[in-house]
């Protein structure tokens, strides 16, 4: 997989924070995969980092024509992260770029804020025994986390809810202007007026709708699911599926009407479904009371249950 930098502002540390990248002149699994558990526990959500194999350093500044890898030597590295991968806990697969530079050959290890943070490693991952470890990033350097940082880290556990994700599958393109421009207009915001030809991605930006570093942001799932024109494209059992008992369930559980599903972006898919249940499901009945000119409506089911129901499932 492609990075989505430029491999010389990388070495030079260009355009990327210096403490989200590291050199390792060889392949040293144990040390590593220290680096590989730090950046995914993104502690101070920073955005990950990349790992250059094959880049000697001095001071901190990578030595230059690098070292650079052989290519038997790219091939045991990569077998050898398919099983490293599966000893993190959850499991957990770093991107992984050759990338030539100085006439020679580096592997460019790009590690993203992971999804299911906190996770833990072995501290020799070659080793027998294989005794699992929480790493951070302090500064330049991958540590073990412990006191105060450790109950940190666990604090992240499932605390970044799905909907609020970067989405590497979607692209700014997928986002229909049109659909979020009615948006902004229904809620008067002023990014209404903007220019969504051209500007898009930074009113993207300022509903926080983006995510990851700024070298490579990414549409978060709930920008998908409110102004894709077709998000079941990302998310296949994004629908409303409606059952209909003429009879009621209980009495006869055999009749039963299926409404076809109803798709579309999050607000499309509440209105059309409240649209239905208006329409085809709610019955009004009036009663006359002998005694008062005044006729009485009673409803089979009450709109606004319904609403709230269908506004908060989605």
């Amino acid at each position: 997989m492609a990075i989505p930098i430029n491999i010389e502002d990388l070495l030079s540390k260009q355009k990327v924070e210096s403490n989200r990248i590291e050199f390792k002149a060889g392949w040293n699994p144990s040390s590593i995969y220290h680096s590989i558990c730090a950046f995914a526990n993104d502690i101070d959500n920073l955005g990950g980092g990349y790992i250059l194999v094959g880049v000697e350093e001095e001071n901190g500044v990578a030595v230059r024509p690098v070292k650079g890898l052989e290519d038997n030597q790219l091939d045991k590295i990569q077998r050898e992260m398919l099983q490293f991968n599966t000893m993190m806990d959850p499991i957990y697969y770093p991107r992984i770029s050759v990338e030539e530079i100085d006439e020679r050959k580096i592997l460019v290890i790009w590690v993203t804020s992971g999804h299911n943070r906190p996770y833990t490693v072995p501290a020799d991952v070659t080793a027998k025994l294989k005794k699992p470890v929480f790493y951070i990033r302090y500064g330049t350097s991958s540590i073990e986390a412990k006191g105060e940082d450790l109950d940190r880290l666990r604090d992240m556990a499932n605390r970044v809810p799905y909907d609020d994700r970067g989405n590497e599958n979607i692209d700014i393109d997928d986002i229909s202007p049109l659909l979020v421009k009615n948006h902004l207009a229904s809620v008067g915001s002023k990014l209404a007026k903007a220019d969504f030809t051209s500007d898009m991605g930074k009113i993207l930006e300022q509903m926080e709708l983006l995510d990851g570093p700024k070298e490579k942001r990414l549409v978060k799932n709930v920008a998908a699911m409110m102004f894709a024109e077709r998000p079941e494209k990302f998310f296949p059992v994004s629908r409303v599926e409606i059952v209909v008992f003429p009879e009621g369930r209980e009495n006869n559980p055999d009749n039963f009407i299926e409404i076809p599903a109803i798709t579309g972006p999050v607000p499309m898919m509440i209105r059309d479904t409240l649209n239905y249940l208006r329409t085809n499901i709610i019955k009004e009945r009036v009663i006359k009371p002998a005694n008062n000119e005044k006729s009485i409506k009673v409803y089979n089911y009450p709109f606004q249950s319904l609403e709230e129901a269908v506004v908060n499932a989605l």
